[in-house]
């Protein structure tokens, strides 16, 4: 069994200047207690790494209002009016990553690969500063592996050996990140004995864990 901390010790982990990857899709599977913490202890020029930027006081967009952010990788910035505000005044540097690929190359670096080929993007802007692989006689574009020194995730469960279940539209990148950063802090609903969480169901196996937050008293 391990033992659980606050969200604020968590925070207290995560140094300035770090990389970060995040869960969540438009805020659903984004720890929001551990985001709190990091608004709370004034966090500065971070690299988040996720899928979106949610809404202005939702999610990610809670670091964004807060000034914490100094590097995006996302997918889309469109949900997000003062992310776009931030990106044009040059407050916040943006890189815009297709969503498939973006997943892709997390998981790439979860499972130790060298990157992945692609063709979204061949002929395009995103091409620009990247290798171009024919393959049988089709352009692939190798995109490199997306690590992170912690990642940040939501779960629905967590037994005492830190083995976690999400639900729902919460599984999204919250399982791929949680094998591709030096760390992983775990912000899950409910904690429960082992043996509660059925074999099967385990979607992170608790060994990628290093820390796990306490529920809220």
């Amino acid at each position: 069994m391990r033992i659980a901390i606050s969200a604020a010790d968590a925070a207290t982990l995560v140094p300035d200047g770090a990389s970060v990857m995040i869960g969540g899709f438009m805020g659903v599977g984004s720890p929001d207690r551990i985001i709190n913490a990091l608004v709370a202890r004034t966090a500065r020029r971070l690299t988040v790494i996720g899928n979106d930027t949610a809404r202005p006081g939702v999610g990610i967009g809670k670091l964004i209002d807060a000034g914490c952010v100094a590097q995006l990788k996302v997918s889309h910035i469109g949900t997000n009016p003062a992310t776009q505000k931030k990106m044009i005044a040059g407050e916040i540097e943006v890189d815009l990553i297709p969503q498939g690929t973006l997943a892709e190359r997390i998981r790439a670096a979860g499972s130790g690969l060298g990157g992945i080929l692609t063709p979204t993007g061949v002929g395009t802007m995103v091409e620009k500063g990247k290798r171009v692989i024919d393959v049988d006689g089709r352009d692939f574009l190798l995109e490199l592996p997306l690590r992170a020194d912690f990642a940040l995730l939501r779960a629905h469960e967590s037994d005492y050996n830190c083995n976690l279940t999400y639900r729902l539209t919460a599984t999204n990148f919250n399982p791929l990140m949680a094998f591709a950063a030096g760390c992983v802090i775990v912000e899950p609903d409910e904690i429960v004995p082992v043996g509660v969480i059925p074999p099967d169901a385990v979607r992170t196996p608790g060994i990628l864990v290093h820390h796990l937050i306490e529920r809220p008293r």
